[in-house]
């Protein structure tokens, strides 16, 4: 390949419409703009979502919900998972992520450990959060939950 060689792919760029150049080539006269109207003027024609002055469905619909910019979303996870570790690991956020158990985002304020399951294993948990019951079933277990 040469730099003389190079061209847009076949079909990539086509030739722009002549219009308003004679009735021979097909778009003279009115330039395919039809007759007369709002779309035949210049600079004719209405904005998006524009019904005729009808009130449009964008407005119709009635609004749900917002965004709590204060929000604090944390990775989750339920102590039913835990039960893949050896006996005495130590289990944190970073090892999770490394893992694939818990999905990583940007913006997340660590790790919140939900009580949903059985915890048959010893282990030393840190986390951001825990519930009441995954507290208390890591400890009945014989393992520690740490905040950090």
């Amino acid at each position: 390949m040469r730099m003389h060689t190079i061209a847009p792919a076949q079909g990539a760029n086509t030739e722009s419409k002549r219009l308003g150049r004679g009735i021979g080539s097909g778009l003279g006269k009115t330039a395919g703009k039809g007759h007369k109207g709002q779309w035949a003027r210049s600079g004719g024609g209405v904005r998006p979502g524009f019904e005729g002055g009808q009130m449009p469905l964008y407005r119709r619909i009635p609004k749900r919900g917002f965004n709590n910019k204060w929000r604090r979303e944390f990775l989750t996870i339920n102590i039913d998972r835990l039960n893949s570790f050896e006996d005495g690991t130590t289990v944190t956020a970073e090892l999770l992520i490394e893992l694939g158990m818990v999905k990583y985002f940007e913006d997340n304020r660590g790790l919140k450990v939900l009580g949903n399951g059985t915890l048959e294993k010893k282990l030393t948990v840190q986390a951001a959060k825990f519930t009441e019951s995954a507290k208390e079933a890591i400890e009945k277990a014989g393992g520690k939950a740490e905040v950090l």
